[in-house]
C-alpha cells in the first residue's frame, strides 16, 4: 500500500516522514545529513522504493506575510530536483511557517536535552509537515 513521504528540506540535513499505511497519521523516520544532492536524492530514492512512496509532502518555508525568501527558493529549487528525479510521484509543497518552532516547543516540554533535540528537531518538523497536509485531506 502506497504511502505519503514528508521532507523538511534544510541547508544541512533532510527530516524524513512517512504516512501511515491508512494515511491518517505521520510518523518520523530519518534525519538525512546532507552531503550532496545527487546522495541526498539517492538516499529518498531508496526510502521510496522501501515504503512505496507515491507523493511527496515538502515543507516551503514561508516568511509570515506570505511571501518566499532565500530559504524557501532553495526549497522551491530543490523541488525541481525532486520532481525531475521522482517524474511519476506528486511534489506537494507545504506551508510549513512555524513548523520547527513547534517541534521545538514540543521537544522542549517533553524536556529532551539540547544535544537530543538537535538530532531530531528536522525529523519532527517533518511530522509536523506530513500530519498537517493529511489532516488537510480528511476535511
Amino acid at each position: 500500500m502506497p504511502r505519503i513521504m514528508g521532507l523538511d528540506v534544510g541547508d544541512k540535513t533532510i527530516g524524513v516522514a512517512l504516512s501511515d499505511l491508512l494515511g491518517w497519521t505521520a510518523q518520523g523516520l530519518e534525519t538525512i545529513r546532507r552531503i550532496g544532492i545527487k546522495k541526498d536524492l539517492q538516499r529518498l530514492e531508496e526510502i521510496i522504493k522501501e515504503y512505496e512512496v507515491n507523493k511527496i509532502v515538502v515543507g516551503l518555508p514561508k516568511n509570515m506575510n506570505g511571501t518566499i525568501g532565500p530559504q524557501g527558493e532553495k526549497v522551491l529549487e530543490f523541488n525541481e530536483r525532486l520532481g525531475k528525479r521522482f517524474n511519476n510521484i506528486e511534489i506537494v509543497p507545504w506551508d510549513e511557517r512555524l513548523t520547527t518552532v513547534a517541534a521545538e516547543r514540543s521537544l522542549i516540554e517533553a524536556d529532551v536535552s539540547r544535544k537530543k533535540r538537535k538530532e531530531v528537531i528536522d525529523k519532527i518538523a517533518a511530522i509536523y509537515i506530513l500530519q498537517g497536509y493529511l489532516d488537510s485531506l480528511s476535511k
